[in-house]
This record gives structure tokens, C-alpha cells and sequence, in this order.
């Protein structure tokens, strides 16, 4: 028997039945305002208190979140809001607020980056971003794209499989002799005496996640914009960076990083919902990239056309303003701050150590949240096993790489006890 809407309030109350009513109706409307942005800091001073925002297994020391993170609370929360609204009523939910939804996922994105809204695409990773630029850029046939044997693996497989589609020719060099000792002139000259008449495109990643090295991306982007000012529209360089292990932790305005596109998940560092990135693009320079997959957005700004259509894991991509918003709440500079000083730790006691190599350089101007290493007499999975058996989670670099190492990465999830415990440990081995 069918019941109408009036009588199935009424038999639940008049409480109950508004409640329910102011419930449905925030469900319908899609003209609601954004939220406004939150504070800065609101959690003091006491990293504790970011620390009890995670459900992390304590009995570990977790030193590996770089590569997938945990989930805050509002993160979470936010997830399991929205999946039950959907589960509840799907096509409505979706029809009446999935534009709002993602345009409050842009606006946080671009608040955190000090940048236009219009400039950022969602992506659902770091490869997906990487494949969808590599893709779409324009190079003719007489240009190349310049990169580097240091990069990852999600790069140079989009460009060699855009090799093979359409012929493009890309070159690999090497920035350093060696990540431990190399210095930003010694990087931003290879670079430099390796560009041609011929580059259109700089393809480099952030910071290498096989030695931790962070390369010097603004010196590197006014030299290639010193190269750009002789050449013509259709020749200029356009500087793309892999940003996924410097989102998060690096206190940086993207405007005024040096890069023309910056590519990154938003599942590692930012402590975003799993399956989340993004692309952003400077305003002249987007006109040189064509969009892959076909957008489902009714708006014409290049963020939207670059956001590929399709149905998504709504309730990860729109929970995602949290994750911008637990950020900005912390504090960037904090979070940055926080960040190198446990690195710095961290570096310091293993380069105390005789039988470790370090391959992170010690100055915070090249490096960010990853420590890596070698050690005598071991493979590096075998440090990670006798480290996990310690309640350390560390991790290797993939085999993807040249370079094996043992990785560390000390986050706004742990503090200097849990480095001096891992450092302890390493020192036994």
C-alpha cells in the first residue's frame, strides 16, 4: 500500500517529521553556498591532536604514509556521508548535487594552491593525471619532450606509449651524478645544456621517491622562461611537474612555483580519500593540451573540459574538500615545517650511522618527506622484514627503478620518539 508523503510524516511526529523534511529538502536543493573556508589552525599547538584525527594501529610506527595515506576524521566522515546519502537515493542525490559538490572540491583545491578554480581538473591519481597531459599536450612532429632518467615510472611509460602511438620523440638525461652530494646549480645546468631548439616539453618529477631528492623547480622554471623569451608561441617550452610528493608538504604558492602544469595524487601527503588528484594548469598554458576522455560537465573552463567524464567513487572525489580543509586548518607553513624538521632528524642520526649510505641530500632545499638509504650487509628487503618485525613500517623502491633503497618517510603522523625508536632499530642491524 502505497502511503503519501504527508501522512508518512505525520506518523512519525511532528520532531521527527521536521527533521526529516529539513533533511530532505538540504538533499534537493543544489543552490546551497559553498561552506566557507575554514581557519587556518584549529588545532593548537600539540601535534597530538592532529595525530588522534587518524585511526592508525598504534602498535605500529607507521613510516611509509607517503605511499598511501590513512584518513583524518573528516575525511571519513564526509566518505560515509556521502555513501549513504547516495545509497539512499542515488539518482536524486546525484542529479541535485554532484555540481555543487565537485565545485566545492575545486574551490578547496584551488584556496589550498592560491590559485583560480577554473585552473584545476580532478583526476582519480597521479597516473591518471600524468597519462591524460602526456596525452593531450601539444608537440609536433619536429619537437621532443625532454626528461629525465630519474623520473617515474608513470612518466616515462606515457611518454614512450605516446611514442608509440603518434611517433613523438623523447630523451632521457640525467640531472646528478649522485642524489646525496648534487647541489641546484649542478641540476638546473644539465638541464639547461640539455635543452634543444627542438624541446617543447620539460617533463620532470618534484621530488624523486627513489632517493628523496627534491629538484630545484622554481630556479629550473626561470630558466626555462629565460629560453622561452626568444621563441615563439608554438616553440615555447611548457615545464610539467609530477607534484605527488610535494603536495602536502612542501609551503608553496603553485602560481608562483615555476612549472606551467603541476600533476598529483591527493591520496598521499594530503591524506585525501584513495582514488583522488589533480591537474593544474596555467591559464595560457592550457590551450596547448586536448582533452583525452570526454568531460560530463555542461561548463566550458579548461578545469572542467580537462576533468574526464565518466561515473566516479563520488563519495571519495567529493570528500575531498575535507582533506584541502584539514590542511589549511593545521596551517601549510606548520605542515611544512613540521615535516622537515623530522626528516632532518632522521637524516641526521643515519648519517651518524657507518654502515648506512644516505642517498637524501641534507639540505631542506633539496629535499622534502622521504629519507632513503642503503645498508651494509643487507638487501633493502630485508631491512624492511626486520624492521617490520620491530613495528616499523618502512618500504623499498619499486622495482621500476634503478636505484633500491630502503624508504622512510616521518609525517604529521608521528614525532620525534617513533624517530628515535626507528633510528634504534636501524642502529642494531
Amino acid at each position: 500500500m502505497e502511503i503519501s508523503r504527508r501522512k508518512f510524516v505525520n506518523s512519525i511526529g511532528v520532531a521527527g517529521g521536521a527533521a526529516l523534511l529539513t533533511h530532505i529538502s538540504c538533499a534537493k536543493r543544489p543552490d546551497q553556498p559553498l561552506e566557507k573556508l575554514p581557519p587556518d589552525i584549529s588545532y593548537g599547538v600539540e601535534w597530538e591532536e592532529v595525530r588522534r584525527q587518524f585511526s592508525l594501529d598504534r602498535d605500529y610506527i607507521h613510516m611509509s604514509c607517503f605511499l598511501l595515506a590513512s584518513h583524518p576524521k573528516p575525511v571519513m566522515q564526509a566518505i560515509e556521508r556521502y555513501r549513504r546519502a547516495i545509497d539512499e537515493n542515488p539518482v536524486h542525490y546525484f542529479r541535485e548535487n554532484s555540481r555543487r559538490l565537485e565545485g566545492a572540491v575545486r574551490l578547496a583545491a584551488a584556496s589550498y594552491l592560491n590559485t583560480d578554480s577554473s585552473l584545476v581538473a580532478l583526476t582519480d591519481s597521479t597516473t591518471m593525471g600524468l597519462s591524460l597531459l602526456y596525452t593531450g599536450i601539444k608537440v609536433s612532429g619536429h619537437q621532443e619532450i625532454l626528461t629525465t632518467d630519474h623520473d617515474y615510472y608513470s612518466t616515462l611509460e606515457s611518454l614512450k606509449l605516446r611514442s608509440l602511438r603518434t611517433g613523438t620523440s623523447y630523451r632521457k638525461i640525467r640531472l646528478h651524478n649522485g642524489s646525496f652530494d648534487t647541489s641546484i646549480i649542478e641540476i638546473v645546468d644539465n638541464l639547461s645544456r640539455s635543452i634543444t631548439s627542438r624541446t617543447r616539453v620539460v617533463a620532470l618529477t618534484w621530488v624523486h621517491s627513489s632517493t628523496g631528492l627534491k629538484i630545484p623547480i622554481k630556479e629550473i622554471g626561470e630558466e626555462i622562461s629565460n629560453i622561452n623569451e626568444s621563441r615563439s608561441d608554438d616553440n615555447k617550452i611548457l615545464f610539467c611537474v609530477d607534484g605527488v610528493h610535494g603536495l602536502g608538504v612542501e609551503n608553496v604558492n603553485i602560481e608562483e612555483l615555476g612549472c606551467d602544469f603541476f600533476i598529483a595524487g591527493t591520496h598521499k601527503w594530503m591524506f585525501g580519500p584513495r582514488g583522488t588528484g589533480l591537474i593544474w594548469g596555467r591559464k595560457d598554458a592550457w590551450k596547448n593540451v586536448v582533452a583525452t576522455i570526454p568531460t560530463f560537465s555542461g561548463d566550458d573552463t579548461v578545469g572542467q573540459i580537462m576533468t574526464p567524464g565518466g561515473f566516479h567513487t563520488f563519495e571519495h572525489r567529493w570528500a575531498l574538500k575535507e582533506a584541502f580543509d584539514f590542511h589549511r586548518r593545521i596551517g601549510k607553513e606548520r605542515v611544512e615545517k613540521r615535516i622537515h624538521q623530522l626528516n632532518s632528524q632522521l637524516k641526521e642520526g643515519l648519517r651518524k650511522m657507518r654502515h648506512v649510505k644516505l642517498h637524501t641530500p641534507m639540505s631542506e632545499e633539496l629535499s622534502a618527506g622521504i629519507v632513503c638509504f642503503e645498508l651494509d650487509g643487507f638487501t633493502p628487503y630485508e631491512v624492511v622484514k626486520q624492521l617490520d618485525e620491530k613495528y616499523i613500517i618502512a618500504t623499498t623502491t619499486p622495482r621500476t627503478y634503478k636505484e633500491r633503497n630502503v624508504r622512510l618517510a616521518p609525517s604529521l603522523l608521528n614525532n620525534s620518539d617513533e624517530v628515535e625508536i626507528t633510528l634504534a632499530a636501524i642502529h642494531e642491524l
